[in-house]
């Protein structure tokens, strides 16, 4: 073989082996394409794409250490013939990516290692790949949590506000019960008299458990759970529930509501969490009197659902601060300044959009746009 045939099979061995590296850092991106994947799902991948990067693959296993986690490519062996890169996340060292040779015979790159200098860059450049990749999990984990928890403390202040019309709602299905109880104990010589009240009180209870289970729907840090959700019905039960607790003889109530309107995929939970904010804003507003108009309808853009007062209105540089974590115009004890920040996040993780228009002495109009649900879900409906 002559000098020419010699660095043509040189090259195509030095193409070969860049392939395969950029193979794995191909893999490697898609492996962290998948959002939904934990840091250990996303380790335990990533040690499994390491081997056939290498020039003998077959001979190669890998290994990546986090704080007191191991993850291990299969089969794996410790050898003395290995190499490592460290894990720096924020600033400090958390961890290391090991790759060992099984043995050396056959294998020696001529520096006396059995590793390619270009092998030794591809696991610098996968350490720093995998470190900015766990950087990246931990801080969306965290912002995860603290949206979570900003979530859960505007239901707390959602739940001092329905708190009076709560007691107040209660208060009224436990003196029935009481009352019918005294009475069906002086009737109790008379069945049909007695079981008359014993059902009246049979339904207070039922009201009463009612009212506790929607209130629980505001208080209590449900997971999320998306389903099939007809926005017309949770709109009427919604208000159902609020309307009593804010009775204003100035506010008028008027609901407009698509009959015709495709069901969304959502987590009931958040939207009423999400309606609920709104229409208690829209109500802040008008202190005096007013009209809250609450809308479904379906555009090109997907299911709208409109809140709308004629309140006090916002000027442009309020609206431009509104979704902003504890800003709020309200008094200092009238509010934490948490609702349409939640209400914005809640929207959004649901693949929606909120627009806002409001004229000072006018009043605001919030218009909130979600995807239509699968094809089953349309078809259903039309079919209705």
């Amino acid at each position: 073989m002559d000098g020419a045939d010699r660095d043509d099979t040189q090259e195509r061995k030095n193409l070969i082996e860049r392939n395969k590296e950029l193979t794995c850092l191909y893999e490697i991106a898609k492996i962290v394409a998948h959002s939904e994947m934990t840091i250990e799902q996303v380790l335990q991948a990533v040690v499994g794409v390491l081997p056939p990067a290498f020039h003998y693959p077959e001979n190669v296993c890998a290994r990546i250490m986090l704080d007191d986690l191991g993850f291990m490519s299969t089969p794996f062996f410790e050898s003395r013939h290995g190499m490592q890169e460290s894990l720096t996340i924020e600033g400090r060292r958390r961890g290391v990516i090991e790759v060992f040779y099984r043995q050396n015979d056959g294998c020696d790159s001529g520096s006396g290692t059995p590793f390619l200098p270009e092998e030794q860059k591809l696991l610098q450049t996968i350490a720093r790949q995998s470190a900015l990749l766990i950087e990246t999990k931990l801080v969306n984990e965290k912002k995860a949590e603290l949206e979570n928890q900003l979530r859960h403390a505007d239901r707390l202040a959602k739940i001092g506000q329905l708190t009076a019309g709560m007691a107040h709602e209660i208060n009224e299905p436990l003196v029935g019960i009481l009352g019918f109880a005294q009475l069906a104990i002086k009737k109790i010589e008379s069945p049909q008299t007695a079981t008359r009240y014993l059902d009246r009180i049979i339904q207070s209870c039922l009201h009463a458990r009612e009212i506790i289970k929607k209130m629980m729907l505001f208080g209590a840090p449900v997971p999320s759970r998306r389903e099939r959700v007809d926005l017309n019905r949770l709109v009427e039960d919604a208000m159902g529930f609020i309307v009593p607790r804010f009775d204003h003889p100035g506010i008028r109530f008027i609901y407009l509501l698509d009959p015709f309107l495709p069901p969304i995929d959502a987590d009931a939970s958040q939207m009423t969490q999400v309606l609920v904010n709104l229409v208690i804003n829209a109500i802040h507003a008008m202190p005096e009197e007013g009209t809250l108009t609450v809308e479904t309808g379906k555009t090109a853009a997907g299911i709208t659902m409109t809140v709308r007062d004629t309140g006090i209105g916002m000027a442009p540089e309020t609206i431009d601060q509104i979704f902003l974590p504890f800003f709020t115009t309200k008094d200092v004890n009238s509010g934490t300044g948490l609702g349409l920040s939640v209400v914005h996040g809640i929207v959004s993780a649901h693949g929606g959009t909120i627009a806002v228009t409001s004229r000072e002495g006018r009043g605001t109009t919030f218009t909130l746009t979600f995807p239509v649900a699968g094809p089953e879900a349309r078809i259903n409906d039309e079919t209705r």
